[in-house]
């Protein structure tokens, strides 16, 4: 009994020392220990702060060079800075180009004001049709770009188009370094974020559309999104403090908003993502308060979208807004039960079933009491692709031979393997996934999880934000497998979560206790790999990519686009102001950008009238009677008609999907002298073909004006002569 009260004697002593030898004891024992507390904290601030610093700057720096190679290159393609600016304007190709022209006519207005007044009662772009051109095509990045112009005095300094660009190249810069923080946060290790940079540039082509249309609402939205994953991911990461949890939640607060503002699709993608973060919740990681939060975040965002977007009732109807609904009622009457026992299992089943019935049942009926028109032609288009419904319309044809919207092609993949970078993310997602599939099998079973998880315990799917990362990252490869276009939003998630795998040591810690390695430590090899394996991969793509990035740069090309230029050319010095011109809608979106004249179509997609109209146009190339076309034209008050000769010869693409086969079969009539008894021949020759010959009836309707080699341009009589 006097050996066991010694210890506890001596333990109360020190803690009230009375006796002058005890005191001396206790010093002379402080003075021994003192360098120790001391030292340690310090190195090990030193050391957190040193690695912070470094892989911020590197983040920065990363962003910054992206954003510089990305101006680099875009000059080098376009001989930017030596063209006029009608030439500037023609290189931003694609359907794009209207947004542009946007920003030009809020630069032209008067004030800011008057500008946005203009563009919401827009009735100077389309005839006989007045819009809402800020909700219709989500035109908050150039209401941004040109109040920011004007409010900074830049156009003293800079050019306007260079300003427009240069804000677009900074958000890629941005994106780039927000998917630099993701990988780093998820690895623990910046160089995870350096790799993640490297595949991105080195597989920009699937990675990005920047180089081939800046104006995009995607190349505006992203970098926003990115910045949302990368808060949410250090937002779920269970070891955070609380002023990091705010910051965390501060910053996904603004860029989901921000986010939701840039881009009309961007509630798809969020939806996505709530699924994601349902799944994660529903495999009991004890993150039910976290994620709830960040369903507030939705509905607020949801909510200030609604209001700030003319009450866009898309938001309303959108499956986003259901899911969260039906979450937040279930909820509420959740019933509190032990976790482990067999009823909060079956509650679990029960409320899983309950949240995925009631979102469906509340999409239903607010489609039904919402008035909307909520892009009903995507739903049909989806149909026709998964073969549930034919159909021969023109609409639904041409949109499914687009190739943006086709299955991914082999070169896509081939791309990704020889980068290494589709390997590596397979080997990662299995590692990661399988462990999750464990993480839940012994949650089933009743298994507690650890409070706190550490390199040896070799289970990185017990973490919340790989899981959310997996599952995130699953949905969007499965869309992406189905929709090409899709790639987009999936790549540059599997360069981060490629990198963090092979930088993370808890990944092959993970892999090495499973294989049950008895020669090495698991540890040990783990550490190891996480720093060879990355520097390996740095080495290899330096050595075969480095040289053909710096080749791109030094190397010359030119855009040259004459007979455009002469046509807008001729448009501004012969065409009468109050002129509206008909074409295809490509062209149509660039006579807008660089004459500013009325125009018949747009290349939109989310209007029904527009499509109609499009559908409607593009009868000049079908077989269609003189008379038809111009009882067409002259429905929507054209005065020019423009026929381009790269459709009506078109001769390129694969068969069945040229744009005067789609209205053959649309039209009812014979393609491609193919056999079919539903088809018929037509009575009259294709019009883009008979119209150039200037033989009655034709040139009864119209006149030509002006021609070259790749445009004709017919001006659409008024008073006709029906004589022959």
């Amino acid at each position: 009994m006097a050996e066991e009260e010694g210890p506890a004697t001596e333990l109360r002593q020190r803690k009230k020392p009375k006796s002058s030898e005890n005191k001396d004891s206790a010093k002379e024992e402080k003075i021994g220990d003192t360098p120790v507390p001391e030292r340690a904290p310090k190195y090990v601030l030193f050391h957190r702060f040193a690695k912070i610093f470094i892989g911020c700057l590197a983040a920065v720096t990363s962003g910054m060079m992206y954003a510089l190679y990305l101006s680099a290159y875009h000059e080098r393609k376009f001989w930017f800075s030596n063209r006029q600016e009608l030439e500037r304007e023609i290189t931003f190709q694609g359907d794009s180009g209207i947004y542009y022209s946007y920003y030009k006519d809020m630069l032209k207005a008067p004030s800011f004001e008057r500008g946005v007044y203009e563009l919401t009662h827009n009735n100077k772009t389309v005839s006989l049709k007045t819009i809402n051109a800020v909700q219709q095509m989500s035109l908050y990045p150039e209401l941004i770009a040109s109040a920011l112009y004007q409010a900074t005095g830049s156009n003293e300094i800079i050019e306007p188009v260079y300003f427009y660009i240069g804000i677009v190249f900074g958000l890629q810069g941005i994106y780039v370094t927000a998917l630099f923080v993701t990988s780093w946060l998820m690895s623990g290790t910046w160089l995870a974020g350096m790799l993640t940079v490297a595949w991105f540039i080195i597989n920009r082509v699937d990675t990005t559309r920047i180089e081939y249309s800046i104006p995009l609402r995607e190349n505006w939205a992203l970098p926003y999104f990115a910045c949302q994953v990368a808060a949410l991911t250090g937002y779920l990461k269970s070891n955070l403090n609380a002023y990091g949890e705010r910051f965390c939640y501060l910053l996904m607060s603004a860029s989901t908003y921000t986010f939701m503002m840039m881009w009309e699709y961007s509630h798809y993608l969020l939806f996505l993502q709530a699924i994601s973060l349902f799944l994660l919740n529903s495999f009991s990681l004890k993150l039910s308060d976290k994620v709830h939060e960040v369903y507030k975040i939705y509905i607020f965002s949801l909510f200030l979208g609604y209001l700030l977007q003319f009450e866009n009732s898309a938001l309303l109807v959108s499956p986003l807004l259901s899911l969260i609904v039906a979450l937040m009622f279930v909820k509420y009457f959740q019933l509190t039960l032990k976790e482990g026992t067999f009823a909060a299992k079956i509650m679990k089943v029960i409320n899983f079933y309950l949240v995925c019935a009631l979102a469906v049942t509340l999409n239903i009926v607010m489609k039904m009491f919402v008035p909307h028109k909520e892009n009903g032609h995507m739903l049909k288009f989806l149909e026709v692709k998964f073969g549930l419904n034919m159909t021969k319309n023109f609409t639904m044809n041409w949109l499914l031979c687009q190739e943006s919207l086709q299955s991914p092609s082999q070169e896509f993949f081939l791309r990704l393997t020889q980068s290494s970078l589709l390997p590596f993310y397979i080997l990662v997602l299995i590692i990661c996934f399988l462990s999750m599939m464990q993480v839940i099998f012994r949650r089933i079973n009743g298994e507690s999880l650890k409070e706190t998880i550490t390199l040896e315990d070799g289970r990185i799917g017990e973490r919340p934000e790989i899981i959310y990362h997996v599952i995130h990252s699953i949905l969007l490869g499965s869309l992406a497998m189905i929709i090409e276009g899709l790639k987009y939003l999936w790549t540059p998630y599997v360069c981060m979560l490629a990198a963090f795998g092979v930088c993370s040591p808890e990944l092959w810690t993970t892999l090495f206790k499973w294989l049950r390695l008895r020669t090495v430590h698991p540890v040990l090899l783990a550490l190891i790999l996480s720093m060879a394996m990355p520097t390996i991969i740095g080495l290899s793509l330096w050595k075969e990519f480095f040289p053909r990035l710096m080749t791109e740069l030094t190397e010359l090309q030119e855009f040259y686009d004459p007979d455009t230029v002469e046509l807008m050319t001729w448009i501004k010095r012969q065409a009468p102001v109050a002129a509206v011109f008909a074409g295809s809608p490509q062209l149509m979106g660039a006579i807008k950008l660089c004459t500013g004249w009325m125009v018949t179509s747009l290349p939109l997609y989310n209007d029904d009238d527009l499509l109609k109209r499009n559908e409607n146009i593009y009868q000049i190339y079908s077989k269609r009677s003189a008379e038809d076309i111009y009882k067409i034209l002259t429905s929507y008050k054209a005065n020019y008609l423009i026929v381009e000769d790269a459709i009506c010869n078109e001769v390129g693409t694969m068969r069945g999907c040229r744009v005067k086969d789609l209205l053959d079969i649309a039209n009812g009539h014979v393609v491609c002298e193919e056999d079919d008894d539903k088809l018929t021949y037509s009575k009259y020759g294709r019009f883009c073909h008979e119209v150039k010959i200037n033989y009655s009836p034709y040139v009864n309707y119209f006149t030509r004006v002006y021609w070259n080699r790749s445009y004709f341009v017919y001006k659409i009589n008024t008073v006709i002569s029906f004589q022959s």
